[in-house]
């Protein structure tokens, strides 16, 4: 549409604009009958926005690290049936998480849309208290952590951000893209935003938390009743359970461990785990065609009572504006530049599999708590036994010993 004042004159020159980035809000916002969730969408949307109008720094500086933005906003009259009556939204950091965004190839755009277009959906089996939401697109999660917990991030996130510059994005711990605050009613929500580790369409069949410790590390039978259990090393080892990679894959994968555990050992950090998701491409073709069976079937019957079936999309529609590809992606198939954590199984392996490897939970620094903790069970199951609770050097050795062994 031309502007009021242009020029009908099809030879006339055309004109190099600018290209503007706050032209108009692109991103309908829908609301969420969770009061915090709705502040979380609001706020992103409202961050985002704000952010676009910030020209991006040169190089971060020190204060970058310390800064936030808050907002506090009272009797929004025009949405109170959406939004509460008071709230205030900070965002930490903002400057140094839309560098992370960047580096880890997550447009602010596409960030946006996952995030503020549809509500996130709770976690099926989030019955503990804290919330963990992934967004409508299973492109990110959001997770609740503690006021202790965002101390943490602000500790290390100096050495995290110059990790992350230093491998070039590519590593297999948490990657961190935002960190918020929500308060309604005078409580604080404290979120933290990452890429979701499992496939934004890929069906996880099986999935493990390994920290390369036998002790206490089995899955309990509450645990294993659900739909998809997280098995422990235990677990791992009585299934028999191997990693099938090639070779390269193989070699990749160990490089970037080596490198993020002597990150997390510089950090004094341990605890963490590796999350192993196994995508079975067999089984996901089986259940395709199950699921076709059954749309045809329900399509014969249409045409029978004389009903005409519904016009069938072939192209595959952008998920959170990631993906824009025409042909549909079958079971087993993955886009490298969504899906970072996924590797393909190798040629030849005994099953067809995709695995999906990262590092979680490496927010615990080895204080007072954790070393009283190791004392207590050092005595309760011996000084030799494979406890998790112990320093950050002896954690490594034992997590990166036991990872290597994984693959077949």
């Amino acid at each position: 549409m031309s502007s009021p004042g242009a020029t009908s004159n099809p030879l006339a020159p055309k004109r190099k604009t600018k290209k503007k980035h706050f032209v108009q809000q692109k991103v309908k916002v829908f609301r969420a009958s969770d009061p915090v969730l709705s502040v979380l969408m609001w706020g992103v949307n409202h961050s985002i926005n704000d952010l676009s109008h910030v020209p991006v720094p040169v190089m971060l500086l020190p204060d970058d690290f310390k800064a936030s933005t808050k907002i506090k906003v009272s009797n929004h009259l025009f949405n109170k049936e959406n939004l509460p009556g008071q709230f205030k939204f900070k965002d930490y950091c903002p400057q140094v998480f839309r560098n992370l965004r960047e580096r880890f190839g997550i447009e602010d755009h596409d960030y946006q849309v996952s995030l503020a277009r549809s509500p996130p959906l709770k976690d099926e089996e989030g019955q503990r208290v804290e919330l963990l939401l992934t967004s409508y697109d299973r492109t990110l999660i959001v997770k609740e952590i503690s006021s202790e917990e965002v101390e943490e991030i602000h500790n290390i996130l100096s050495e995290y951000h110059q990790h992350i510059v230093t491998c070039h994005g590519s590593t297999l711990l948490p990657q961190f893209l935002a960190m918020y605050r929500v308060t309604v009613e005078s409580e604080d929500t404290y979120l933290l935003v990452m890429r979701n580790m499992f496939s934004h369409r890929l069906h996880v069949h099986r999935k493990y938390d390994l920290k390369g410790s036998l002790v206490s590390r089995q899955a309990s039978f509450k645990e294993k009743v659900k739909e998809l259990p997280t098995y422990k090393d235990v677990d791992f080892r009585n299934n028999m359970q191997k990693v099938y990679v090639s070779v390269e894959e193989k070699e990749k994968v160990v490089e970037k461990l080596n490198r993020d555990i002597e990150f997390l050992v510089r950090m004094r950090i341990m605890d963490y785990s590796l999350l192993l998701g196994i995508h079975d491409v067999e089984r996901a073709e089986r259940e395709e065609e199950a699921v076709e069976m059954e749309s045809s079937y329900e399509e014969e019957e249409e045409n029978e009572n004389g009903l005409a079936p519904a016009p069938c999309s072939t192209s595959s529609e952008g998920i959170g504006g990631y993906m824009n590809s025409f042909k549909p992606m079958g079971p087993g198939e993955f886009d490298p530049y969504v899906d970072v954590y996924a590797i393909q199984s190798a040629e030849g392996a005994p099953q067809r599999e995709v695995y999906f490897m990262g590092l979680i939970d490496m927010l615990t620094q080895y204080d007072t708590k954790k070393k009283a903790a190791h004392a207590a069970k050092a005595v309760k199951h011996g000084a030799g036994a494979e406890i998790s609770t112990v320093h950050p050097e002896q954690y490594a050795k034992r997590f990166r010993e036991f990872i290597t062994k994984i693959f077949a």
